[in-house]
């Protein structure tokens, strides 16, 4: 029940939103789709937690790339502290387009 209310804001967005906008997402798979993949996977209390996390980084100062939906939880994750689900700086990805990771790609 609890998913279904979380992902009908995604479906509406989808359908009524986005066709709009048009795409504008800096990630790969898609916020939209990583919501939906993150709340069916790991639930709706860690998977809303990662989608947050995930809302919270996209912005045009944030990073870019591949962002996939952990396989697994994250060791340190407890529902009563549930911001350790969400992956908050970017530091995870396997591509980033800011100025630390090109430095550090060029040495």
């Amino acid at each position: 029940m609890m998913k279904h209310l979380l992902l009908a804001p995604i479906w509406v967005y989808r359908n009524a939103i986005s066709p709009v906008i048009g795409p504008r997402c800096r990630y790969e798979p898609t916020c939209s789709t990583f919501a939906v993949e993150a709340i069916e996977r790991h639930g709706a209390w860690a998977g809303g937690w990662m989608t947050t996390a995930r809302l919270c980084r996209c912005h045009p100062l944030g990073p870019a790339g591949i962002d996939p939906v952990p396989e697994q939880l994250p060791v340190n994750g407890r529902w009563y502290m549930p911001w350790r689900y969400g992956r908050w700086t970017g530091r995870h990805m396997a591509y980033r387009t800011d100025r630390r990771a090109q430095r550090a790609s060029s040495r």
